[in-house]
C-alpha cells in the first residue's frame, strides 16, 4: 500500500505539492481544533487530523477542487475518529477522556462551555464547530457533513438548548 502512496505521489508535479503545502499550512491547526472541539479529546483529534491531511495528500487533484477543501479534511477526520471509537468499543469499554481542548482553560467560564460541549452527542457537536467555529452556512455544513439542511438547522437548535439549559444550570 505504501508503494502505491508513493507511486501516485511520485507522478504529482512539484507546483502540486507546494500547492498542499500551502493549504497543510493555512488549514492544518483550524481543522485539528475544529476536531479537538467536536471529538472532544485532544489527542484523538491530533491523530485525525492527521489522518486525514494524509488522505487528503493522497487525493490532492480531488480534493483542491471541492468547495471547501478544509471541510473535506474536517469530515474524513470526523469519520476516521467515529470509525476507530466504533472499533475500539467493540474491543473493549471505551474510557471517557478528560484531556481539555486547545483555546480553554479549566476554571474560566470557557471550562464550563467546555464540559457543556463535551456532553453533545458527536455528530451534534460537528454541527456546532462547522456553524461557530468554521463559519459555515447552514447550506455548507450540510455539504460538508453531509446531511440535510434541516437537519443541520434541527441539530444546532437542540445544542443551543442544551447548552443554554446547561450553563444556567451552574451558578
Amino acid at each position: 500500500m505504501e508503494t502505491d502512496i508513493v507511486a501516485e505521489t511520485r507522478d504529482d508535479p512539484p507546483a502540486a505539492a507546494e500547492d498542499f503545502e500551502s493549504f497543510y499550512a493555512s488549514t492544518s491547526d483550524r481543522v485539528y481544533r475544529a476536531l479537538a472541539v467536536a471529538l472532544g479529546d485532544v489527542h484523538l483529534a491530533r491523530e485525525a487530523a492527521d489522518e486525514a491531511m494524509a488522505r487528503a495528500f493522497v487525493r490532492w487533484r480531488q480534493v483542491k477542487v471541492v468547495d471547501n477543501p478544509a471541510g473535506w479534511v474536517f469530515r474524513v477526520g470526523l469519520n476516521w475518529a467515529t470509525s476507530w471509537r466504533r472499533k475500539l468499543r467493540r474491543e473493549r469499554a471505551f474510557p471517557e477522556t478528560e484531556h481539555g481542548l486547545p483555546g480553554f482553560e479549566p476554571g474560566l467560564p470557557d471550562g464550563d462551555a467546555e464540559a457543556a460541549l463535551a456532553r453533545l452527542p458527536i455528530p451534534t457537536r460537528a454541527v456546532v464547530v462547522c456553524r461557530v467555529l468554521f463559519g459555515l452556512s447552514t447550506a455548507e455544513t450540510a455539504a460538508v457533513l453531509q446531511i440535510a439542511e434541516g437537519t443541520v438547522r434541527s441539530r444546532l437548535s437542540r445544542a443551543k438548548s442544551a447548552l443554554r439549559d446547561s450553563l444556567e444550570e451552574k451558578p
